[in-house]
């Protein structure tokens, strides 16, 4: 007798009212982190602007030492590649031919490129500003010059030509600049040496008040910093996001001041060049040279620029080792505190 087959079935899950339900958990979102310093406050704002400041007169200074070298080299050159045979005017003396003379002796010697005899008219233009106009030179006991061009890199014996022409017109008399040479050299040594001394005075000032502004940030950060270290974290991180703060304080101010110095003297060359032949601009000229500074001085800015920013960003990160260094200290001895360096 066959036995009846049963099927089994599989239970049915039970599916709990809506209402029974566990709430789902809303998906958990990572809070961003803050920096430690905050990116902008009063002291930050204030350190960028002594910065700016600062910098704008590191790169006026470096672009005035830089403009005023470049005139004194001009005129150095100048001066360098000429000389000059005065002959002074007697009775009965043929100037003419003694002119003639003496611009062929000079010539004469190896290193000697051109010779000029000053004419009537010119010599009368040069004594414009001190005697007038409508000289008669005829009536008057004045020099006459021969200007003579020579090689820079091989200018001839100035003492054989200074005998020799003693010997044939003892009237004359070789001037081989050698006196105002020296002037401007040493000219410009002092003012290279001014202006360095001024860029090591802003230096220091600038790193002075890179520290005290670095220790009144930590000292209003002080417990975070505290906090930090309690929690393990390496003072090399508490400098390096320091480090980074004052980084781009640094830079933004240092762009400002060299950006700022750059326009001043690009805009004293265009005012320059749109107002010559006048006596302002020419009186400027003849004591300063021109205002440009040229590619070498606006690469010495930029240079200069990062200079202040690399400073600004060391002076900062050992200021903040040395703190924290104070702040391990107290912690280790509570009784040391009065001993630590203000």
């Amino acid at each position: 007798m066959n036995k009846p087959t049963t099927t089994r079935r599989k239970p049915t899950a039970v599916t709990p009212p809506p209402e029974a339900q566990p709430a789902r958990r809303p998906p958990m979102r990572v809070r961003p982190t803050g920096p430690i310093v905050p990116p902008s406050n009063i002291q930050g704002n204030a350190l960028m602007v002594v910065i700016a400041i600062m910098s704008f007169l590191a790169c006026l200074t470096l672009g005035g030492v830089s403009m005023v070298r470049a005139t004194a080299a001009s005129w150095q050159s100048q001066i360098s590649r000429e000389i000059t045979i005065q002959i002074k005017p007697e009775e009965n003396f043929d100037m003419d031919a003694a002119l003639i003379k003496a611009r062929d002796l000079a010539l004469s010697f190896v290193g000697t490129r051109d010779g000029k005899i000053m004419d009537d008219q010119a010599t009368a233009r040069l004594l414009e500003p001190w005697l007038g106009t409508g000289l008669d030179l005829a009536e008057l006991p004045v020099p006459r010059l021969v200007i003579v061009t020579i090689d820079e890199t091989s200018p001839p014996d100035f003492e054989a030509m200074r005998a020799q022409l003693a010997r044939a017109i003892p009237q004359a008399f070789l001037d081989d600049h050698r006196t105002w040479v020296d002037r401007l050299v040493s000219m410009a040594r002092t003012t290279v040496l001014i202006g360095t001394a001024i860029l090591s005075l802003v230096f220091v000032a600038m790193v002075l008040t890179v520290v005290f502004a670095t220790r009144g940030t930590l000292s209003g950060n002080r417990h975070i910093v505290e906090v930090l270290h309690f929690v393990g974290a390496e003072a090399s991180f508490v400098a390096k996001e320091f480090q980074m703060h004052f980084l781009k304080i640094s830079l933004k101010g240092s762009a400002a001041g060299g950006i700022l110095a750059a326009a001043v003297f690009g805009a004293a060359s265009f005012w320059q060049g749109r107002t010559l032949a006048t006596p302002q601009t020419d009186q400027a000229t003849a004591l300063f040279g021109t205002f440009s500074i040229g590619w070498m001085g606006y690469l010495g800015i930029f240079a200069t620029m990062l200079v202040i920013a690399l400073l600004t960003t060391l002076t900062a990160r050992i200021t903040v080792m040395r703190t924290i260094d104070e702040i391990d200290l107290i912690r280790s001895d509570p009784a040391r505190t009065d001993n630590l360096p203000d």
